[in-house]
């Protein structure tokens, strides 16, 4: 795989966010179900969601940084960069740093057995041709793995926020459930692990990209979910205790008497789960839900017309403007 800053497009000192930001309109454009006809999608999509484990990961980023490990986060040469030692040369004993009179063993000029053949009269044809220097020949590479599989779950809104489990069918036919992570949101990526194509390495991963969906009321507001109460002019002016729907089910909101339009109530812990907290009472710690209040007038004015006949209200609410 090549390097994964250039996978992603982004540069060495890329931020978090924009490493992150940079991934998901990739994987929005690479997704094979947005590609059926171009089978290369699949292979690419894979290619930047590897790319992005890696340097998503703060540990393997650093380390990667440090050129102690490849692209595929596998343990770099430990030999890369060790340089000839001063007196000889690139292939053994020689003149000098650059070099002497002697190519000297082990180089990549010179053909033991063309030694050999020399000194003893010839090879022996029924043995293998030696080695080239003293340097081990690299270990064959490991079987490849299976390819990944990749998935799209819709999630609804209300589901997202609470975290709850979803159930998805995998392409054997077999349905598990799936916990969310906390702080979800769309376009994250899960990877199930074994769960993709069988290979002689092993199977290959499930990869699960999240599509949240929208919602008539609610809206995310990073860790808070805002929604708009309507309440009646006379909620407003007298308070009442009203039904304010949450993504956790209906609850009772209290209105104080001479609330004005705008004014927000907060609905703790009825927000979005939250990516880096703690948990309460065994769930993930979650944002707020804050409610705006909108007083609704009457479709018949009429009514209240006549018991304002003759009423002014002498409040100045525009006076902070300048007005």
């Amino acid at each position: 795989m090549r390097d994964p800053y250039r996978t992603l497009g982004v540069p060495r000192t890329a931020s978090e966010q924009d490493i992150k930001s940079a991934y998901r309109k990739l994987a929005k454009e690479l997704h094979p179900d947005r590609n059926k006809d171009n089978p290369k999608a699949a292979e690419k999509f894979s290619e930047v969601t590897r790319a992005y484990d890696l340097l998503s990961d703060k540990a393997k980023r650093a380390q990667f940084d440090r050129g102690e490990i490849d692209a595929e986060g596998n343990p770099a040469n430990p030999f890369a960069g060790m340089g000839a030692r001063p007196g000889y040369s690139r292939g053994g004993y020689g003149g000098g740093p650059g070099g002497g009179d002697f190519g000297g063993f082990g180089g990549d000029d010179v053909d033991l057995g063309d030694l050999f053949e020399g000194l003893f009269g010839g090879r022996n044809r029924q043995q293998p041709p030696p080695r080239r220097g003293f340097g081990r020949q690299p270990p064959p590479p490991p079987p490849k793995r299976g390819a990944d599989i990749q998935y799209r779950l819709a999630v609804p809104f209300v589901d997202a926020a609470a975290g709850r489990d979803q159930r998805i069918t995998l392409a054997d036919g077999k349905a598990i459930s799936l916990k969310l992570p906390a702080g979800v949101e769309d376009g994250t990526m899960m990877r199930l692990k074994d769960k993709g194509h069988p290979g002689p390495g092993g199977n290959g991963d499930g990869l699960v990209m999240v599509e949240v969906g929208s919602h008539p009321f609610f809206r995310r507001e990073g860790d808070n979910i805002r929604m708009d109460l309507p309440i009646t002019l006379d909620e407003a002016v007298r308070g009442a205790k009203v039904k304010c729907p949450t993504v956790d089910g209906a609850v009772m909101l209290t209105i104080r008497p001479g609330s004005s339009g705008g004014t927000v109530l907060r609905l703790a812990g009825k927000g979005w789960t939250k990516k880096n907290a703690g948990l309460v009472d065994g769930k993930h710690e979650r944002g707020d839900q804050l409610v705006t209040l909108e007083i609704q007038l009457p479709a018949d004015l009429a009514p209240l017309e006549q018991r304002l006949d003759g009423w002014v209200d002498t409040a100045r609410p525009r006076e902070k403007f300048g007005l």
